[in-house]
């Protein structure tokens, strides 16, 4: 399966690569290097310390290499008047009248605590395309689904607190 992602998300994960090979690496190299110095390595904590955060950087470039790779580009335009990518929804729950506001954002930018959606997610993929006063069921599963009525639409766009989520 592909991740669907958009040119920005590419872009972002790409910059970080750049800046974990160019900058992070050297800095956790030098440390490996300044442990290691210490002497004995049984015993020697700051050395394992160094290698697992040298380690855990070289699996996050990989990943990010993976992804990009396997990746499906996706447009992230819709019209204006409609449910689309990077912007924000306001629903009314049909089930306790209680508004929410999501963002759309790709599976690489979500963050559902944030109210970061993706647009794989049940409510993501639903949402997409509509427009203000669309009553839209949302199927959870086979035995479950809740309506939600859509009352405003914000082409909000990515923020600093839109980034490419860590794993």
């Amino acid at each position: 399966m592909h991740n669907e992602l958009t040119k920005k998300d590419i872009e972002d994960m790409e910059a970080e690569i750049e800046h974990r090979k160019i900058v992070v690496r050297k800095e956790l190299l030098e440390h490996v290097k300044e442990a290691r110095a210490q002497g004995d390595l049984s015993e020697n904590f700051e050395y394992y310390a160094a290698k697992k955060a040298k380690n855990q950087n070289e699996s996050r470039i990989r990943f990010l290499e993976r992804m990009i790779k396997t990746a499906k580009v996706i447009d992230d335009d819709s019209k204006e008047d409609q449910v689309g990518m990077n912007k924000s929804v306001t629903v009314v729950l049909d089930e306790d009248k209680s508004e929410e506001t999501y963002k759309i954002v790709t599976t690489m930018r979500q963050n559902s605590l944030k109210g970061l959606i993706s647009i794989e997610s049940p409510l993501g993929k639903q949402l997409l395309g509509h427009k203000v006063g669309d009553h839209v069921t949302i199927k959870v599963s086979d035995e479950y689904s809740y309506g939600v009525t859509i009352t405003k639409i914000e082409n909000t766009g990515l923020t600093d607190n839109d980034k490419i989520r860590d794993f």
